[in-house]
């Protein structure tokens, strides 16, 4: 039989586990988060969950403590037992952070790329109509030259149709107004000369460029016999000074061109 001193001793020990034991469990449920639902908790949500999936037809489940709705895909994502905003919640935010991981995928890739698409402006289709595609500007634009090109052709032919003299000037030139008063005032020409004015036709510039493309004179005046050039200001009294300008026009006009000189004086010449 043990004695009194070893029975004490084994008393202690045994108080000390048994004080030791309570202590740390004090410590574990202080720290633990309490469990606030009840059985009657468990019992109404479950009532509810069940009532609810009858009256819809398990479309929504109807959450007890809240009175809310979620849809029947949710699911109990916090392991309570019960689908409730939480898990409402929990899904959206694991929803939300799949379509970031998606984005950032997809950037990740694009960054990577060694090409990129071309905008869509520059963008041509492929097929029977793709011809047609990216044209259509030039198109109009050359249209539109060559309608203006034939209006100046058209104009043109007609004004040389006036006379077999034709006279294009500009109102302001010296060099044109020496021109006419030579070929008017001295000379007597028959069929008389047609003067154009450029400056004054709706369509001087381009006809004074169409002539410098026919006759390689691109200033005025430009004197036309016959349809050819005859020359300038300058050409013109070159061969009055020669005294061979009347044979010149008439060598250009043949006979659809009468020449004379104008009396000056007493001498008179006549072609």
């Amino acid at each position: 039989m043990p004695s009194a001193r070893r029975l004490r001793a084994l008393l202690l020990v045994a108080l000390a586990v048994v004080i030791t034991i309570l202590f740390f469990t004090s410590q574990w449920q202080q720290t633990s988060e309490r469990d606030t639902r009840t059985i009657q908790d468990f019992y109404h949500k479950t009532i509810n969950a069940m009532d609810g999936k009858r009256g819809t037809g398990g479309s929504q489940i109807i959450m007890s403590g809240k009175g809310g709705q979620v849809s029947a895909e949710a699911k109990d994502k916090d392991g309570d037992g019960s689908i409730d905003a939480d898990d409402e919640q929990m899904a959206d935010e694991m929803a939300e952070r799949l379509r970031a991981a998606e984005q950032k995928a997809k950037d990740l890739a694009n960054a990577k790329a060694p090409l990129k698409p071309d905008s869509p402006g520059k963008v041509v289709g492929v097929g029977s109509s793709a011809g047609g595609q990216g044209k259509k500007d030039s198109d109009s634009t050359t249209v539109e030259e060559s309608n203006e090109e034939h209006e100046i052709e058209i104009t043109l032919n007609e004004i040389l149709k006036k006379s077999p003299t034709i006279i294009f000037s500009k109102t302001y030139c010296p060099y044109s107004k020496a021109a006419k008063k030579l070929l008017l005032e001295k000379y007597s020409i028959d069929p008389q000369p047609y003067v154009v004015e450029l400056d004054e036709h709706p369509l001087g510039k381009q006809l004074q460029a169409k002539l410098g493309e026919m006759t390689g004179r691109k200033t005025v005046p430009n004197i036309m016999i016959n349809g050819k050039s005859i020359g300038g200001s300058d050409d013109i009294a070159e061969l009055d000074n020669r005294g061979t300008l009347i044979d010149k026009i008439k060598s250009m006009g043949g006979k659809r061109v009468s020449m004379k000189e104008r009396f000056v004086g007493n001498s008179n010449k006549k072609a």
